[in-house]
């Protein structure tokens, strides 16, 4: 198995990446391709004690960089030689089994669908996060990749959503909610009312477990273990979540340092309070495939250190052996708003 990683992507770049490949090639047992500034990169090699790559990594020098400041839809023309372009053409090529990258999400998304390609029929890619829930996990589909959806997108969401609760909850049948403001099919906007009855009919044929119309706190505290939304919303809905649990965390530790009797508690409570703080920690999970994408894609946070970036690219390798992508390329034909329209 050989992961490519965009060595200059990210808040902590190139050393969390970096240190995270090194510690995924030793752990983990996979080659790793490394693309960004040669110079950079052994900088910092040598400021983690390292005289040379361990064996099974290599670098592949790119002279440029796509930042944050640079348009998503034209960084890919303008920056052919960039550590994100040039990683996505070698997998496109097949010169590696998945791409990580902590660098700008709409220029991952515009890069991995004009270069390496969406699944054919697939209408847009959508960025897949698992976040905790009452059931212990929940996939968020879409989190920010296509603001503006059709019916036809979140249609498509709810079965690759699905796929991925089976591959990576565990999930025999998933249970699939829309995200919306009440539990009625005439709730909504538009986009919802007209999804309702396609994820419905996908439903009755016995493709998908659809339970209806969600509302936020419900998809939380009931748990349904697909949660599928326009990248708009869906991007609200997580970082408002990640805010919350931020929030509490503070909360509660402000909490449990107020006094003496507190601290002892704290001191009684220290590891079941880590093991809340890990749930909750998105470097964790390391990151989230682009689903939809034809070979693996992950985008890890763009705040990742070594270890998120450790864990992105355990996921990585997850994605390419899961079978995923095959799932979703057999059953694009049920996926098409022609093919289960309401009333057919």
């Amino acid at each position: 198995m050989k992961i490519i990683l965009d060595a200059m992507g990210g808040d902590n770049a190139p050393l969390a990446p970096v240190e995270g490949a090194i510690q995924a090639a030793e752990q983990l047992g996979v080659d790793v391709v490394l693309t960004g500034r040669e110079p950079d990169i052994r900088a910092c090699l040598e400021q983690l004690g390292r005289k040379s790559l361990p064996k099974g990594m290599e670098i592949v020098h790119t002279q440029e960089i796509i930042t944050m400041e640079d348009n998503p839809a034209r960084a890919f023309r303008d920056k052919p030689d960039s550590s994100m372009t040039v990683g996505l053409r070698m997998l496109k090529a097949g010169e590696g089994d998945a791409f990580v990258s902590a660098g700008s999400t709409g220029a991952l998304l515009s890069g991995a669908t004009l270069t390496v390609g969406r699944i054919r029929g697939i209408r847009r890619a959508a960025l897949a996060p698992v976040v905790p829930s009452a059931s212990g996990g929940m996939v968020l589909i879409d989190c920010g990749a296509t603001a503006d959806c059709t019916p036809e997108y979140l249609l498509q969401y709810a079965y690759m959503g699905s796929y991925y609760a089976q591959k990576f909850l565990g999930v025999e049948k998933p249970r699939v909610g829309l995200l919306n403001i009440g539990v009625e099919p005439s709730k909504g906007l538009d986009l919802h009312r007209e999804t309702y009855p396609l994820l419905q009919k996908a439903h009755e044929e016995g493709r998908i477990q659809f339970v209806g119309n969600v509302e936020g706190r419900e998809a939380i505290s009931q748990g349904v273990d697909v949660l599928v939304t326009d990248g708009f919303t869906g991007n609200i809905f997580l970082k408002t979540f990640e805010g919350a649990a931020l929030l509490f965390a503070k909360k509660l530790k402000g909490m449990l340092l107020s006094s003496g009797k507190s601290k002892v508690a704290a001191l009684l409570l220290k590891d079941k309070v880590a093991e809340f703080k890990k749930e909750f920690d998105p470097g964790e999970i390391g990151g989230t495939a682009l689903l939809g994408i034809s070979k693996p894609v992950i985008k890890a946070h763009g705040s990742s250190n070594a270890y998120a970036f450790f864990n992105a690219m355990r996921q990585a390798v997850s994605v390419a052996q899961s079978g995923i992508i095959q799932d979703i390329t057999d059953n694009v034909e049920y996926m098409r708003v022609n093919k289960v329209k309401a009333g057919e």
